[in-house]
């Protein structure tokens, strides 16, 4: 195998060929920095913030190919990735998912002590969360819970405190990531119910869809209540308003369960977090004067 040929590998072991995960994980870490900052964050947090991100999704896609080796082949959509195929030994993407996560952990070094502490839960959220898929009914939720802990390590970074507000952060973003995830486990449902993984797609059953809807009203609520406790003003709410409309259209595309439909609405998430920043961003400068 060419040199050219185990680089495309490894990126594609580690996703760098399909960013999206790296963007749904970025933009509740930027809305946490701007809103614990109420303005511009420090430039070098921010920095060190979206470099960890793109560390931190890079080693959770290796260890999460480690943890689906056997199950990989068996599902259409993933039976051509690196391990799924041989390409790549699973003791090779374990020592990239190290070697990566030891890089996001020297990058934070610099920071303080508490979002040091917090990197430790995070860490292992991100670890563990692929083998959840054996035996927890909902590992949407817990993915969830994995993909928002860069909000409170952003307010504590910034601000030296996680306050309740940042926690209240956590449980909006909670609900979104359980949305789109559950989108995306439309696609695989069929492959996943032959296996026995669990995903919330089978749990949810024939209220899928209408799960997925009621998870986008609640994160969107949460946001709007978030929102009213930090008195931002209308250019914030208008960014809801978009995204809700963004999520309007979502159910469009999911309500028949097309799984090609389906993951077109989960890359679609991606605007949702652009529309919210953007909201949060333009209102800061309005209300700040700049």
């Amino acid at each position: 195998m060419t040199f050219t040929d185990r680089l495309s590998a490894y990126t594609r072991l580690i996703r760098l060929d399909k960013p999206i995960g790296i963007l749904l994980l970025l933009w509740p870490t930027l809305w946490g920095l701007w809103l614990a900052a109420d303005g511009m964050p420090d430039p070098m947090i921010l920095v060190i913030f979206v470099l960890g991100t793109i560390l931190m999704r890079s080693a959770g896609c290796a260890v999460n190919d480690f943890a689906d080796r056997r199950i990989d082949p068996h599902v259409f959509r993933t039976r051509n990735r690196p391990l799924a195929t041989g390409i790549i030994t699973p003791r090779e993407a374990l020592l990239v998912a190290a070697g990566l996560s030891l890089c996001a952990f020297l990058l934070i070094l610099p920071l303080n002590l508490l979002t040091i502490q917090l990197s430790v839960p995070a860490l292992f959220l991100a670890a563990s969360y692929p083998f959840t898929k054996r035996f927890f009914v909902m590992p949407q939720a817990y993915l969830g819970i994995a993909f928002s802990f860069g909000i409170p390590m952003a307010f504590a970074a910034q601000t030296g405190a996680v306050p309740p507000l940042a926690w209240l952060l956590v449980l909006a973003n909670l609900f979104w990531v359980i949305a789109y995830d559950t989108e995306y486990a439309l696609v695989d449902r069929e492959d996943d119910l032959k296996i026995g993984i669990k995903t919330s797609a089978i749990t949810l059953g024939r209220f899928d869809i209408a799960g997925i809807m009621l998870c986008h009203i609640t994160f969107l609520g949460i946001l709007a209540y978030a929102g009213m406790l930090l008195q931002r003003g209308i250019l914030f709410y208008a960014s809801l308003l978009i995204a809700l409309g963004l999520a309007a259209f979502q159910y469009t595309m999911i309500r028949r369960r097309e799984p090609s439909r389906c993951f077109r609405a989960f890359l679609h998430n991606n605007w949702i977090g652009a529309a919210i920043f953007a909201g949060i961003l333009l209102d800061t400068l309005f209300r700040t004067g700049g």
